[in-house]
C-alpha cells in the first residue's frame, strides 16, 4: 500500500469515528479528530504526487492524532469502553498511517 492510500484511510476513519463520538457525547473536544482528518484530505494529493514538505507535514498532522491517548487513558478509567474503542481504533489507523510514511520515506532515501 502506498502512503497516500494509507493517509486517506486513516484521515477516513479519523472523520467517521470522530463525528460518530460528537454525535454520541456531544463534546466538541470529539471533533478535534475530525479537523485533523480534514486536513489530511486536503494533504492528500500532495502525498500522491511526492511532494517532500506536504508529505513531512503530513507526518507532523498525523502525528498530533496521538493526541487521543489522554482521551484513551480517561475513557478506560472511566470505565467508558465504547469510547476506548473508537480512539483505539483512530490510534490504530494513524499508526498504520505512520508506518507507511516511514516505509515511503525509507524507499525515497534510497533512491
Amino acid at each position: 500500500m502506498k502512503a497516500h492510500v494509507a493517509s486517506l484511510l486513516n484521515a477516513i476513519v479519523l472523520i467517521v469515528i470522530g463525528g460518530w463520538g460528537y454525535f454520541i457525547s456531544g463534546s466538541p473536544t470529539s471533533l478535534i479528530p475530525v479537523a485533523i482528518g480534514v486536513v489530511l484530505i486536503f494533504l492528500n494529493n500532495g502525498i500522491k504526487n511526492s511532494n517532500k514538505v506536504i508529505a513531512h507535514i503530513a507526518v507532523l498532522v498525523t502525528l498530533l492524532s496521538f493526541a487521543n491517548i489522554m482521551p484513551l487513558l480517561s475513557a478506560l478509567e472511566d470505565g467508558r469502553n465504547e469510547a476506548a474503542v473508537r480512539i483505539i481504533i483512530m490510534l490504530s489507523s494513524s499508526l498504520y498511517a505512520m508506518i507507511y510514511f516511514v516505509k515511503s520515506f525509507i524507499e525515497a532515501r534510497k533512491k
